[in-house]
C-alpha cells in the first residue's frame, strides 16, 4: 500500500447502528481501587522518529511527504447517543494526528473527560451483558470473520490492520483476542478506537478480556501511568473508568460452532467442594481435613467456564474461582498432560492431548489464542518463534491450535539494541465452516511518532518474570 499511515478508507455507509445508548452522565460512585497519586513525567511526543523503531513498512510514509493538515480534534458525544461510521472514523484521524502532534498532557482537548466518560458507560454496558463465552453465528455466506492477537496500544499498526484487513461492516466480524493496553503508549486510544467500534456495531466486534486488561498489569506495565499522564487530575477517575470496563469483557469466543478464541487458552475444571463430614457431638474439636480429596487436574467444560465468575480485577490463583485466570494466562507446551503455569505463576500448561481432547469433546476444529510475543517465546522450547506473528503450536486428529499476536516490532520499548523485529498477523475465517484460517502478517508502521516509556522496561523486560501474587491479592 502508498497510502499514509494517517490517511484512512472514507466512512463506510452505516451498516449497523448502535443499540440506543443514550448519552447517560454516569453519577455512579467509583468503586474500583484507587490509583496512586503520582503523575508521571510527561512523554515527549514529535513527529521524529524513535531511534528503535527500525522495522519499515511500505505502508508507512506518505508517497508525497506532505503533512496532514490538522483536523478538528475536539471531539464530543453525540447528543443523541448514537454513533455512527462518520463519527468513529473521526475518533480514528483525530487520534492518529493527535498522537503525532499534541503532548500527552494535553490528551483532555483531544477527548474531553465527558465524551470519554459517556464513551466507557455506554461499551461496558453493552459487554456487561455478554456471556463468558460469546458464540457468533448465523454467518452469511459473504461473511468474513477477522481475529487480532495482543495489540499492547501500538494504535498506529492497529490502524495499518484496520485498512489492510478493512473496517467492521455488516458482513465483516472482528474478534480481538485481548491485551489492548501496556507496554505501548498509546493504550488509551487503542482501547478507545475499540470500544467505539463495539458500541457502534455491538454485533459485529467482540472484545475479549487479556491478561493485560487487570490492574496488577496496568500496574506494572505503563497504563496507569499512561492514563495519569494524558488525563492529568481526572486521570485516576479514568482509569477507574477503564478498570470497570475490564470486568465486563467476555473471557472467550466460539466462532461458527468450529473455533474456540481465548486470549490465554484452555482452563481447568473447577475443584469439587469436599462433603463436610457430621460434626461428631462427643468430638467437638474434631478436625475436618478441607485438602482430602486430590489436587488432579482435568480440563474444565463449556458449562463451567459459561458460570465463572469473570468480574474480577485480577483472577485469583488459587480457590473456587481460578477458570478466569486460566483462560487468560495459561500457555500450551509439547509435554502431553495438564499442568500447573510455574514459570508464570498462575495458569496452566496445556500439552497437545489436552488440544485433541478439548477439540473433540466439543467438536471444535480450531483454537485461536494469544498471550505470547517473540519476547515470551524465546523462553518456550519446541513451540515455534513469533517472527511471523503466529505459530501453529498443536496440530492433532480433530484440529490445530494458533497462537496469534498482532503487535509486529514488540515490544515499543526494549532494552537490547537487537530488537525482534517480528511482524504481527492476523487471520480471516471465511465460509462456508470458518474453521480454515487464513493467515495475513504484516510489518510495522514506521516511523512511530516519539515517545517516553509509561513503564520501566529496563526492569520489566518480559512478561514471563515471576508475578507478585501478593500485589495482585491486594488489587483485587
Amino acid at each position: 500500500m502508498s497510502s499514509s499511515p494517517n490517511s484512512l478508507l472514507p466512512p463506510a455507509p452505516d451498516p449497523e447502528s448502535s443499540s440506543a445508548i443514550a448519552a447517560a452522565e454516569n453519577n455512579a460512585p467509583d468503586t474500583a481501587t484507587t490509583a496512586g497519586d503520582s503523575r508521571p513525567e510527561e512523554p515527549i511526543c514529535s513527529t521524529t522518529t524513535t531511534a528503535t523503531a527500525t522495522t519499515t513498512s511500505s505502508s508507512s510514509s506518505p508517497s508525497d511527504g506532505a503533512e496532514d493538515p490538522r483536523p478538528d480534534i475536539h471531539i464530543s458525544w453525540p447528543p443523541d447517543g448514537q454513533l455512527s461510521s462518520e463519527w468513529v472514523h473521526r475518533l480514528i484521524s483525530t487520534f492518529d494526528w493527535s498522537s503525532r502532534n499534541v503532548a500527552p498532557s494535553q490528551f483532555d482537548s483531544v477527548l474531553p473527560v465527558p465524551a470519554f466518560d459517556a464513551l466507557v458507560l455506554a461499551a461496558s454496558k453493552l459487554l456487561h451483558k455478554e456471556p463468558n463465552c460469546i458464540s457468533i453465528g448465523g454467518l452469511s455466506p459473504d461473511s468474513t470473520v477477522v481475529v487480532v492477537g495482543d495489540v499492547h496500544g501500538q494504535l498506529h499498526d492497529v490502524l495499518l490492520l484496520f485498512r489492510e484487513a478493512g473496517f467492521p461492516s455488516e458482513n465483516r466480524y472482528f474478534v480481538f483476542n485481548g491485551d489492548y493496553v501496556d507496554r505501548g503508549a498509546w493504550g488509551l486510544e487503542t482501547f478507545l478506537v475499540l470500544l467505539a467500534w463495539k458500541v457502534f456495531m455491538p454485533h459485529r466486534v467482540f472484545l475479549l478480556r487479556g491478561n493485560h486488561e487487570s490492574k496488577y498489569c496496568t500496574s506494572v506495565y505503563g497504563f496507569e501511568k499512561e492514563v495519569l499522564a494524558k488525563y492529568g487530575d481526572k486521570g485516576k477517575h479514568a482509569y477507574r473508568k477503564c478498570l470497570g470496563c475490564f470486568e465486563g469483557l467476555p473471557l472467550a469466543s466460539i466462532i461458527a460452532g468450529h473455533v474456540y478464541t481465548a486470549h490465554g487458552g484452555l482452563f481447568r475444571g473447577n475443584p469439587a467442594i469436599p462433603t463436610l463430614p457430621k460434626r461428631s457431638k462427643r468430638k467437638k474439636n474434631r478436625k475436618v481435613n478441607l485438602h482430602q480429596e486430590t489436587n488432579t487436574l482435568v480440563l474444565g467444560s463449556l458449562d463451567e467456564l459459561a458460570k465463572a465468575r469473570r468480574s474480577v480485577l485480577d483472577p485469583p490463583w488459587e480457590g473456587q474461582n481460578l477458570i478466569p485466570g486460566d483462560v487468560l494466562w495459561s500457555d500450551p507446551t509439547m509435554k502431553l498432560g495438564l499442568s500447573p503455569n510455574k514459570e508464570r505463576g498462575i495458569g496452566l500448561l496445556w500439552g497437545p492431548d489436552c488440544t485433541e481432547s478439548f477439540l473433540k469433546r466439543f467438536q471444535l476444529k480450531l483454537i485461536i489464542r494469544s498471550h505470547e510475543g517473540p519476547d515470551a517465546r524465546e523462553k518456550r522450547p519446541g513451540l515455534g518463534k513469533m517472527d511471523e506473528g503466529y505459530t501453529i503450536d498443536h496440530v492433532t486428529e480433530s484440529g490445530k491450535l494458533i497462537t496469534l499476536f498482532s503487535a509486529p516490532d514488540y515490544p515499543q520499548f526494549q532494552a537490547t539494541e537487537e530488537r525482534y523485529k517480528n511482524k504481527g498477523a492476523y487471520i480471516v475465517l471465511k465460509p462456508p465452516n470458518f474453521d480454515e484460517p487464513e493467515f495475513h502478517s504484516f510489518d510495522a508502521v514506521t516511523p512511530r511518532p516519539q515517545v517516553n516509556p509509561y513503564y520501566d522496561f529496563e526492569d520489566v523486560i518480559d512478561s514471563d518474570e515471576d508475578l507478585d501474587l501478593a500485589s495482585m491479592a491486594n488489587n483485587d
